[in-house]
C-alpha cells in the first residue's frame, strides 16, 4: 500500500497520521474473516474491516473510484481498495497478528461457519434465555444477522421465542444444520442482490430466495399456513405458526 485517504476519520481506531504510518509500505498476505469482520493479514500486523450495517469493499482502478467512499487505500499498480459504509463501520489496524489484542474481536464468540456440531451443542449447554436473541448476540456466536435468522429458525422448525433449555438434542442438531445450510446458501449466491462483491458484481440472493423471512401474509412453503410477523424483543420475527409452535 502506497497511500491512504480518509473521508471519515471516526471509523479509524487512531488518528489519521498514525494510521497512515502503520499502513503505508505494508503488504497484503491473505484475507480471512471472523463473523462480520474481515481480517487482512499484512506483512506487519493486520488490517481489520467491518462494514457495519452494510457497504461496499471495491477493488478499482484509480480513475474509476466511485463518488461515495470513506477510506481509500492506494496500491503500487494504480489500483485502489475503496471502502464505503452505508451507516457506520470500522477500519482498524493492529501491529500484532494476535487478534486477541484487538478489544472488539476479542469479545466475539466463535464464528458460525467455523463451529462444528459438538462445539455448537456445548455452546448452548446450560444457557438460559430465548434462542433468537442468543443467535444474534455476536459475543455468543459471530456471523448471524437479522436478514437470515428467520429462515434459519424456520428450517429447524423452532419458534424464535423458545427458551434455550426447552430445546431437545435433535432440535439443537437440526438448528446447527439449518444455520450452516442457510448461510452457505447465501454465500453460494455471492450475497444479497443489493450487495456488491470486490469487483462490483451484484449478489444473486433475492427476495425470492427467502423462505419465510419478511414474507408476512404469504403461504408457508412447507404447509401453506400464512406467515406471521411477531415481536421478538427489540426486533421482529417471521414465523409459520404451524411449523414453528412455541411449545413442542
Amino acid at each position: 500500500m502506497t497511500e491512504i485517504e480518509v473521508a471519515q476519520p471516526k471509523c479509524l481506531d487512531r488518528p489519521v497520521e498514525e494510521f497512515r504510518a502503520a499502513v503505508v509500505d505494508n503488504l497484503f498476505l491473505r484475507v480471512t474473516h471472523h463473523g462480520k469482520w474481515l481480517i487482512c493479514e499484512l506483512d506487519r500486523g493486520a488490517l481489520l474491516i467491518n462494514l457495519g450495517m452494510g457497504g461496499e469493499l471495491l477493488w478499482v482502478r484509480s480513475e474509476r473510484v466511485p463518488d461515495k467512499w470513506r477510506v481509500r487505500l492506494a496500491m503500487e499498480d494504480t489500483c485502489q481498495l475503496v471502502i464505503n459504509f452505508w451507516w457506520f463501520g470500522y477500519v482498524h489496524i493492529i501491529e500484532s497478528k494476535d487478534l486477541s489484542s484487538h478489544p472488539m474481536l476479542a469479545k466475539l464468540g466463535p464464528d458460525a461457519l467455523e463451529l462444528d456440531q459438538s462445539g455448537f451443542i456445548d455452546l448452548l449447554a446450560g444457557r438460559r434465555g430465548r434462542i433468537k436473541p442468543f443467535l444474534l448476540d455476536q459475543s455468543k456466536i459471530a456471523g448471524i444477522g437479522n436478514a437470515y435468522i428467520h429462515d434459519i429458525l424456520f428450517r429447524a422448525r423452532i419458534h424464535p421465542l423458545r427458551p434455550i433449555p426447552s430445546l431437545e438434542e435433535d432440535e439443537v442438531e437440526g438448528l446447527y444444520s439449518a444455520m450452516g445450510d442457510e448461510l452457505r446458501r447465501s454465500i453460494d449466491k455471492r450475497g444479497a442482490f443489493y450487495e456488491l462483491d470486490l469487483f462490483g458484481n451484484r449478489g444473486g440472493f433475492t427476495a425470492d430466495d427467502l423462505l419465510i423471512g419478511y414474507r408476512e401474509g404469504k403461504p408457508c412453503p412447507t404447509c401453506g399456513t400464512t406467515v406471521e410477523k411477531i415481536k421478538t424483543g427489540s426486533t421482529s420475527g417471521f414465523i409459520c405458526p404451524h411449523c414453528q409452535p412455541l411449545e413442542r
